[in-house]
Parts: C-alpha cells; sequence; structure tokens
C-alpha cells in the first residue's frame, strides 16, 4: 500500500486551494476569548464529510469550534493515531503586508496570508490527503483521528484543552500524534538539507508577578515604592544566566549535527562545553540553541496612572520556558530572583514534552522524507516554543512536529512564524501532501 500511488493531481490542486481558502477565512484570536473559528471549522468539516468521514464539531464557547473526526485503519489491533491542526491565527496589520494578509493570494507560485505557515497549510495538507484516500479507496494501517482544534494561539482552554478534558473518548487508543513545526527545510548555507523533526517542547511558563507598596505623592521619599521593587526583579530576571540542561532530544541533535558537520566530540561527557559546539555549527546552532536552558523573558509592565503619584501596585508578566524536567528548578529559581517584596503565579502553564527518537513512529518519519527529498539529513530537535500536542499529552499521547515542507535557499520558515508576509510555496505544499500521506498510511 505504502508505494501506492494515492496523491493525484486533484490532491496537488486542492492542497493549494484549501490553503489559500482557509485563509481567507478569518480566525484571527486576539486573546481573551476574541476569536471566532466557527466557519473554519464548518468549511474542515464539509471537507471531511465529503470524503465519505462522520466529522463531530465540539464547543466549549459558541463560535470557539473544534473538529474531530476518525478514520479506520485496516489493523483493529494496531494504537491509533492523532493528526491535528488548529485553526486560529495570530493578529496581522495589513498596511504592513506586501498583500492583504486574509487575501489568500496565489501569486508567482507561492501562497500569502496569515496562516500560510501556522497552520492552515498543515490544515490543508490532512485535508487533501484524506480526500485523496477517499478517492482511491485506501486506508491507513492503523485508525487516524484527525482534530481540527480552536485557540491555540491563546490558551488552548477552548480547543485542545477542552477535547483532551471533556472529550476524551474521541482519541480511545490513540497514543501517537503528530502537528506543526517539524520536516521543513532548513538550508545551513554549506550545502546541507536539513530537516528537523520535533521530538519535544519546552514548557510554558507564562508568569504574573506583583509588587505591593505604599501609595504617595511623587515628590516625597518613599522607601515602600512597589514600581521600584517590581523593577528591580524584572531585572534580576532578565539577566540570569539559566544553566545548561540537556535533554535527550538535544542531545541526540548535537550528536547527528556533530558527526554532520565531522566534529570530534562527545556531548555526554562531563566536561562537555555544548556553546563551544554550537560556535562551531554555523547556522545550524540555531535549531538547538534556545533548547540547552530554560528562560524567562519580561514581557509587560503595568503600573500607576500619573507621574506624581507613587502607586501602592505595579505587575509585570514574564514568558517562561523551562526544559523536559526543569519545573522545579524553574520555580525555586524565580522565587530567588523575584524576592521578598515581589509576588507571583503562573498566568498560564503547561508541561515541558519528549518524544523517543529511536523508536519506529520517527523512523517511518524520516523515511517518509527522504523517499521524497534523498538530500535530506533528518535530525530531531527540540522545539522552544509549544503546541497543542501539550493538551492531548493528558491522554498520554505522544506528540512530534512533522508538517513537512521542502522549502528554497533563502526562505526563512521559522522567522514567518506570526511575522509580515506570511507564506508558502505551491512546491512546498506539494512536496507536504506527498510525504505526509506517505508517512500515515505506513504509520
Amino acid at each position: 500500500m505504502a508505494d501506492r500511488a494515492v496523491i493525484d493531481a486533484a490532491a496537488l490542486d486542492e492542497v493549494v486551494a484549501f490553503t489559500s481558502e482557509l485563509i481567507r477565512i478569518d480566525t484571527t484570536n486576539r486573546g481573551g476569548g476574541d476569536c471566532y473559528e466557527r466557519p473554519a471549522a464548518e468549511y474542515a468539516a464539509q471537507r471531511l464529510a465529503e470524503a465519505g468521514l462522520a466529522p463531530e464539531l465540539l464547543e466549549r464557547t459558541p463560535g470557539r469550534t473544534n473538529v474531530v473526526a476518525r478514520i479506520p485503519g485496516t489493523d483493529p489491533d494496531a494504537e491509533a493515531l492523532l493528526v491535528h491542526g488548529h485553526l486560529d491565527v495570530v493578529p496581522a496589520q495589513a498596511d504592513e503586508w506586501s498583500v492583504h494578509p486574509f487575501s489568500g493570494e496565489v501569486r508567482d507560485g507561492v501562497v500569502w496570508g496569515r496562516g500560510a505557515i501556522d497552520m492552515k497549510n498543515m490544515d490543508a495538507m490532512i485535508l487533501a490527503a484524506v480526500r485523496a484516500w477517499h478517492r482511491s479507496g485506501v486506508r491507513p494501517r492503523r485508525d487516524i483521528v484527525v482534530a481540527f482544534t480552536a485557540d491555540e494561539e491563546a490558551s488552548a482552554e477552548d480547543g485542545s484543552g477542552f477535547l483532551a478534558d471533556r472529550h476524551a473518548a474521541l482519541f480511545e487508543g490513540v497514543t501517537e500524534g503528530i502537528s506543526e513545526s517539524g520536516a521543513f527545510t532548513f538550508h545551513d548555507g554549506a550545502g546541507n538539507c536539513l530537516y528537523p523533526v520535533a521530538a519535544g517542547e519546552r514548557g510554558t511558563g507564562w508568569l504574573e508577578l506583583t509588587a505591593r507598596g505604599k501609595a504617595g505623592h511623587g515628590s516625597k521619599v518613599n522607601r515602600d515604592n512597589a514600581v521600584t521593587a517590581l523593577s528591580s526583579a524584572i531585572a534580576r530576571i532578565g539577566a540570569h544566566a539559566w544553566p545548561v540542561r540537556l535533554t535527550p532530544t538535544v542531545l541526540a541533535a548535537l550528536e547527528e549535527l556533530a558527526a554532520l558537520y565531522e566534529i570530534d566530540v562527545d556531548v555526554r561527557a562531563p566536561d562537555f562545553d555544548v556553546d563551544l559546539l554550537l560556535g562551531k555549527l554555523g547556522p545550524a546552532a540555531a535549531l538547538v540553541e534556545p533548547t540547552v536552558r530554560g528562560s524567562a523573558n519580561p514581557t509587560m509592565l503595568r503600573a500607576g496612572y500619573k507621574v506624581n503619584v507613587i502607586p501602592g501596585e505595579a505587575r509585570a508578566y514574564v514568558d517562561g520556558r523551562y526544559l523536559p524536567g526543569g519545573e522545579q528548578e524553574f520555580t525555586d529559581t524565580l522565587d530567588l530572583l523575584t524576592g521578598p517584596e515581589v509576588a507571583w503565579e503562573f498566568h498560564h502553564r503547561e508541561v515541558a514534552l519528549q518524544a523517543p527518537v529511536d523508536g519506529p513512529t520517527y523512523a517511518r518519519m524520516r523515511a517518509a522524507v527522504e523517499r521524497f527529498a534523498p538530500e535530506a539529513r533528518v535530525i530531531p530537535y527540540c522545539m522552544s516554543g509549544g503546541t497543542d500536542a501539550k493538551q492531548f499529552s493528558r491522554l498520554g499521547i505522544t506528540g512530534y512536529g512533522f508538517s513537512p515542507l521542502r522549502l528554497p535557499p533563502g526562505f526563512d520558515y521559522q522567522a514567518l512564524f506570526h511575522g509580515v508576509d506570511e507564506r508558502v510555496p505551491v512546491d512546498a505544499l506539494h512536496f507536504g501532501v506527498r510525504v505526509l500521506d506517505a508517512f500515515l498510511r505506513t504509520a
């Protein structure tokens, strides 16, 4: 079955059309519940229904719609696989773009618009592959559960979190899942085409800091100034040098990169200097450097209402990320950095993830990429951010980032996430749907 041609001309046309049409459905997520995914969910559900499936539309909040459908596999004893993509996108300022961000314009072999990379392209690949199976009468080996989610770009409370907490039965038997941010071309400038497959995510620790002091006149001496206490804590957090913590996924990535560049180093030696190795990897270091340590970046400050009034309270927000196994160290460090004058709590918190890179699923992902890109050097990596895989992990689902795209040199894939002029080449979509099909039918 794996060698049977399934992705036909119709599928290649559909993956482009679906990407463009989904982009035209404005699903901007501004946070705080300000989003409306239902039209995109209905669009996806209709495409699935046309492929003979019975998709369910599920909402925690009206208009915040999720879609779930199951495709029966040929092996009833096999564990099921989840394939998921989110329908919401981050905001876009139209006057900053070369084309309107919700035009879905196809120009010069490129599809333009918000969501072209993050991640309506993958949503379209899933739809196109499933419909090609229906036309060809083929089935995957294991059950495939398809999920299109709301709210990934905020808290996921209306999306994958809601599905995991309230609709776990829909994911019965699912042990692994794939979604965004993996198997894309990374050109290293030395002629190598790397294809990083995500096998881990740092944990999310968004923090709210609060300092309380004595309110008073701005002209008076005030030793109990909330703004002063908060700013001191924020400065300590911003300047903190987080220690190196190498997880199995990162170690595997470093070993493969060192071998690729013929650097003689034992990454598991007690005296291994990761920064020294990163300095020798050139552009490829960017795939690993953000995930050899935890981080905490101050992002928002809120205090006062008048220049001559010392406020009694000041607040700040910090985007914190911690590595698998590093949550306790993260919280202990924040306790020290904030000190006794500043209180802090999690504004949003999600687990760190890790997936095996020495098992059959990773091997099949690698094989699917190499089948259509023989030049590929597939390597594992850990994502610095997070995806819906965090919420689905509550159900015991191991998550990978696998949304394949073959990209030309100079195409800065990672910069386009949440960036201006987000776009995806048509050729990349064609490659992606072929690789996705090859993997899913053999997984």
